[in-house]
């Protein structure tokens, strides 16, 4: 068995072998999206990382108001 180290290493080296031939699973390791093909429209938030907010997203109900 590989670990701590050696494991670390090999997966590294996995990914990054991924990244350098172009595929599209080593596109997903670039961009940060998940790999598995899990749905990103709605969650994925541990590999996207916290929300990012919209400049201006919520206040369009509120603009009519006198």
């Amino acid at each position: 068995f590989k670990v701590e180290g050696d494991l670390r290493r090999s997966t590294q080296m996995s990914i990054k072998r991924l990244i350098e031939i172009g595929s599209y699973r080593g596109l997903r390791h670039r961009r940060n999206l998940p790999v598995r093909g899990q749905r990103t429209r709605t969650n994925s938030r541990t590999r996207k990382g916290p929300k990012k907010t919209v400049a201006g997203r919520g206040r369009r109900r509120g603009a009519t108001k006198k």
